[in-house]
């Protein structure tokens, strides 16, 4: 693997100078050299381990106890496994995903893609920001609003000026320390290990198709997924980098997400007895339950997964309209760096929005489950198409169809569930959007299968 290690690890997206790691360093394995190696996983990985999939896993632990805890496992592993497959199609185009789909299947699939995408990742990047100034107003007193703008400015120089250098080394940190604070938590939390290992039993209590979506729908979105091939081009990574990138992939989304979603989970099932509380609430709840180290361990915890994930988020709309539009996709076009900066201070109006904050990101990690079959069903064609110079392996194939029909199934449940209370303008704009990009994908399916046949 040393090879691989020492092979395209110049960095770019802005960065003026290159960075190549000793392979020799790398392959003695510390783990010190192993973080520096990678990178662009663990900004989806910043993005997976936000405050949305917290929200999931307290909702599932007050309301549910242990019976989701099969949907925490399986959210990890379908989560790399997403991560793997787009990485897959990033590595052997080496371009943006927005530029392959558009030469291999047309400029309105290209356009479908960048909505589905910026829609939910616009909506998230608001409740992300009311979440995060909402931590920073309790931490440290001031009002949330001002943390709002305060965020947005911060956001906007670090992006605008650091580019992909600033944001990958922010989650790196962030990441580690957000896992470090939630497995923490877990020593001063009493754990039912006998409860625990029954709810790793399937089971889909009556209520939780919304929660069981947002937990999956944290780890298998459509924000990391079209991300991923930009994120490895600002690194610099080639084919060459195979092993590199599934290390990568591995490291941050099967191990140190699942790591994270495990600890949530366990503290919330085995302490909170409510599903109806804020994710700041969640942590005050802690407080007079178990005590004032495992509150500030789980705020701490939500702080740095909020800023995180805020930072991370942010630069996927960038990304798609400028590979859409033909721009550069780093801070060195000064389109693309008006683009982040306009999107960081856009979100600032998400500190002013009213309502439980908590229902708020289930809800909007459950409206990405919805785009994100969609966006998999494309990875998963191109990865079987002459966009790429070997296609798919059958194990490779079956797994990313597995993720289509368990998102699907989620996302279906979740659309019902919404329209159980007769149809609004929210659970009338769920169903359009997920009937849109229901034909959608059966369209692909079908022009797959014609393909097939005349080949």
């Amino acid at each position: 693997m040393s090879a691989v290690f020492s092979g395209g690890l110049t960095q770019a997206g802005g960065m003026s100078s290159t960075e190549t790691v000793d392979s020799s360093a790398v392959s003695s394995g510390t783990i010190s050299d192993y973080v520096e190696a990678m990178g662009p996983s663990w900004i989806a990985g910043a993005i997976a381990a936000g405050p949305a999939t917290i929200a999931s896993l307290v909702t599932a632990g007050g309301a549910f106890g242990y019976s989701l805890l099969w949907v925490v496992v399986l959210s990890a592993g379908a989560g790399a496994l997403a991560q793997y497959l787009a990485m897959r199609l990033g590595l052997l185009t080496e371009r943006g995903i927005v530029a392959v789909v558009e030469d291999h299947l047309g400029e309105t699939w290209a356009w479908l893609l960048v909505g589905d995408a910026v829609l939910a990742a616009g909506v998230a990047q608001l409740v992300i920001m009311k979440t995060v100034a909402t931590v920073s107003a309790t931490v440290t007193g001031i009002d949330a609003r001002i943390w709002g703008v305060v965020w947005a400015l911060i956001l906007a120089a670090g992006l605008a000026g650091g580019g992909y250098r600033f944001l990958e080394l922010a989650a790196k940190i962030l990441v580690l320390l957000v896992v470090v604070a939630f497995v923490a938590s877990l020593f001063v939390v009493p754990i039912d290990a006998g409860a625990a290992v029954a709810g790793l039993v399937p089971s889909v209590p009556s209520g939780s198709a919304l929660v069981a979506a947002g937990i999956l729908g944290g780890a298998v979105h459509i924000t990391l997924i079209t991300m991923h091939s930009y994120t490895m081009r600002a690194r610099g990574w080639t084919r060459e980098d195979y092993d590199l990138a599934t290390v990568d992939v591995g490291a941050s989304m099967l191990v140190a997400f699942g790591i994270y979603s495990l600890a949530i989970f366990l503290v919330t099932a085995s302490v909170l007895t409510s599903g109806d509380l804020t994710t700041v609430g969640a942590a005050e709840a802690l407080g007079p339950l178990v005590g004032d180290s495992a509150r500030w361990l789980f705020l701490l915890g939500l702080w740095g997964a909020a800023v995180s994930t805020l930072g991370g988020n942010t630069i996927v709309p960038p990304f798609l309209l400028a590979d859409k539009l033909g721009w550069g996709t780093t801070i060195e076009d000064n389109r693309y760096r008006g683009l982040l900066a306009a999107v960081a201070l856009l979100s600032a109006p998400g500190a002013f929005i009213g309502g439980n904050v908590l229902g708020q990101l289930v809800l909007v990690l459950a409206l990405g489950t919805v785009g994100t079959p969609f966006a998999i069903a494309l990875v998963l064609y191109l990865l079987n198409s002459a966009a790429v110079p070997e296609s798919n392996s059958l194990l490779a194939n079956v797994g990313g169809l597995a993720l289509i029909a368990v998102s699907g199934g989620l996302a279906a449940n979740f659309v019902v569930e919404q329209l159980g209370g007769g149809v609004g303008p929210l659970s009338g704009f769920v169903l359009a959007f997920a009937i849109a990009l229901g034909l959608a994908m059966a369209g692909l399916g079908g022009k797959f299968l014609r393909e097939e046949l005349l080949a």
